[in-house]
């Protein structure tokens, strides 16, 4: 979407690609043209350069712009472009198989005399070998990584070996090159990253830094420029060592070098992204550079539209990616149905999203929804609006990181830049701790106010029976579930827009003062309150007001249906199902296999994370009943135990 956007402003015609899994997505109804490439499988579809490239020759295009990730940093869509006369709008292949590699750009780096990490590479053996030189707690990363994919950290040495293998594994997956390596950790660093743009003519800037400390499983949620963590000494050092870097490579097209940044302000080299990435906005808002654009012009064999002196960082700009995911179950990837959609808007708000409708969020791709990005003049003032634009920011049907979000960013620790990239990892029990306690300390008699004006004042007249026969009666009473909790009500009085219920200890006179299908606004002691209200497939609902989201259950209303199916119980232990949609990757069992409690047994990878589905009790394994490679869902059994007998 952002590109086409991009296209778009410049006049230019664009095409799209599609799997048959993203049918229904916006980006195939604003292209010009869009083309299913295949079902679902990712080396079918998006990873399937010969596919790509004879679309791109059937409609006759000049260029193919390969987006974040995915394609973007493969040297073999380059070479596939050049050898049918097509433009890669992007960087050259000598820069991307230099830079893609960790090991080589270590290398080409470490002659620069720019600062690295300490590192061990080579065989596995020889890395289990040699590592023991290497203080603890060390990183194993991936050779062809990004994404923070393709990393674990190490704190124990008897580890190591396993960790070797399941990193392995996950590079091989993800990027088709299984190698790896072992470098130190450095204990609480920072994130700092350095946005540059080069064109063919051997300029090369910088558009200043972004702070991407805040992360969780290795991948950035919250990301700020300027970073509140450098001094003006550290920006100029850090900046100058990324175009250096740039310079020597002869890089051209958008990249990003990236550099840890310990207690003391010394930066190392990192690694360096050959493509735009998703945090660029926050660059975009401080610079008013439009830095995809800059990718066109540059591929088109035009000089920078910018000298160095020209760029100047202006403001706080603040960028918080929005996940399906459950904080509170180690950041779970959450997909499912969206049943409303709502985007924040203002002056200095900008949302860049993958849907701009309520639509289904599948379980095949990353699980980001969209980029909520703020701008202001001061960070205090852009932490502030953040917090404004995530409350206004509804997504109801499925769980998001929102409400986590919110809390994260009211902590003294964000609001002080007492943080790292390991905050997350320490912090993220407590963050949810106390966002949950807000909601439980919520005052839910305004959620049922809503709840019972919607149902009081409905516009769809011919699905309440209480609105076609007229209200005979006063006293009617009301049983709701709010997320679990029992609650009951009953209405006392009702003329025109104004209401009163009780819940036997406080009575409420409410005013309906505004509604619409999905959102009511009322009135309460002279306090207006706006609320967002949805209904699902199976007649529960999903309110939201002021951040919260509470799960509603109406006692008294017939559902729809109630055919839905039941899944086996967590408790009986005698079934292993996967909480959502993916593929099972890995068995770590066999048959007959005695195995203890919280003992791995599967493991299947959904939205871009390997999930492992434990044994929830001491037992046998009686049957396996799915394969490696296989697409599974919650529905199906993958694997039965048994109990031991003596």
């Amino acid at each position: 979407m952002r590109i086409i956007k991009a296209a778009k402003s410049l006049n230019i015609a664009t095409v799209a690609v599609y799997s048959e899994a993203d049918s229904e997505s916006w980006h195939i109804e604003m292209a010009d043209e869009a083309w299913c490439i295949g079902e679902q499988s990712l080396s079918d579809t998006y990873l399937n350069i010969p596919k790509i490239i004879d679309v791109a020759l059937e409609t006759s295009c000049d260029a193919i712009h390969p987006g974040y990730g995915f394609l973007a940093e493969n040297p073999a869509l380059v070479e596939a472009c050049v050898a049918n006369d097509l433009i890669f709008i992007g960087p050259s292949v000598k820069a991307i198989q230099l830079m893609g590699n960790k090991i080589e750009a270590r290398a080409f780096v470490d002659k620069l005399n720019i600062p690295m990490t300490k590192a061990v590479i080579g065989s596995p053996e020889e890395m289990l070998k040699y590592a023991k030189g290497i203080e603890l707690p060390i990183l194993v990363k991936a050779a062809a990584g990004g994404g923070g994919k393709g990393m674990r950290i190490v704190h124990d040495m008897a580890e190591l070996k396993e960790t070797i293998e399941a990193t392995s594994r996950e590079a091989e997956a993800y990027f088709g090159d299984g190698e790896v390596f072992i470098e130190k950790y450095i204990e609480d660093p920072r994130h700092i990253e350095v946005q540059v743009l080069g064109d063919t003519y051997g300029d090369v800037i910088h558009l200043y830094e972004r702070e991407c400390s805040i992360q969780r499983r290795y991948q950035k949620i919250i990301e700020e420029s300027p970073s509140p963590s450098l001094t003006p000494a550290v920006r100029r050092k850090i900046t100058k060592a990324a175009v250096e870097i740039s310079k020597a490579i002869g890089y051209y097209s958008a990249g990003t070098i990236e550099f840890l940044v310990d207690k003391d302000l010394n930066f190392y080299f990192l690694e360096m992204n050959t493509r735009v990435q998703v945090e660029h906005p926050v660059t975009e808002m401080v610079t008013a550079v439009d830095i995809v654009k800059e990718q066109i012009y540059i591929a088109a064999g035009e000089a920078l539209s910018y000298e160095q002196n020209d760029i100047r960082q202006t403001g706080h700009a603040i960028e918080a990616r929005i996940y399906a995911e459950e904080p509170e179950n180690d950041f779970r990837p959450a997909p499912g149905v969206i049943s409303y959609y709502r985007e924040p808007k203002g002056e200095g708000v900008r949302v860049d999203a993958g849907i701009n409708k309520a639509q289904e969020i599948k379980s095949f791709f990353d699980p980001m929804v969209s980029k909520l990005i703020v701008w202001e003049e001061d960070r205090e003032k852009a932490i502030q609006k953040l917090q404004h634009a995530l409350k206004d920011y509804i997504v109801l049907g499925i769980s998001t990181n929102i409400p986590f979000m919110l809390s994260l960013i009211a902590s003294d620790d964000y609001l002080t830049n007492n943080i790292s990239t390991k905050y997350c990892d320490i912090h993220a029990k407590s963050i949810v701790e106390v966002s949950q306690t807000l909601k439980e300390d919520f005052n839910k008699d305004i959620i049922a106010a809503a709840y019972l004006a919607r149902l009081l004042y409905p516009k769809n007249t011919e699905k309440s029976v209480w609105n076609q026969i007229g209200y005979w009666r006063i006293n009617m009473d009301f049983s709701f579930s709010f997320d679990g909790e029992a609650k009951s009500y009953s209405i006392v009085d009702k003329e025109d827009t104004v209401f009163s219920f009780t819940d036997s200890f406080n009575q409420y006179a409410v005013e309906l003062l505004e509604y619409q299908t999905d959102f009511v606004r009322i009135g309460i002691d002279e306090e207006a309150y706006q609320v967002f209200i949805s209904e699902d497939a199976k007649g529960e609902f999903d309110i939201s007001y002021d951040g919260f989201v509470f799960h509603l259950i109406d006692d008294g209303l017939l559902k729809v249906s109630d055919f839905y199916e039941a899944s086996e119980t967590a408790g009986s232990g005698n079934v292993i199902k996967s909480p959502m949609p993916g593929k099972l990757i890995k068995v770590l069992t066999s048959k007959g296999a005695v195995v203890k409690k919280g003992e791995p047994l599967l493991i299947v990878e959904a939205m871009k994370m390997e999930n492992n589905l434990i044994a929830s009790r001491d037992g046998i394994v009686e049957d396996i009943m799915a394969k490696e490679g296989e697409m599974v869902d919650g529905s199906k059994v993958l694997l039965t135990l048994v109990e031991e007998k003596e």
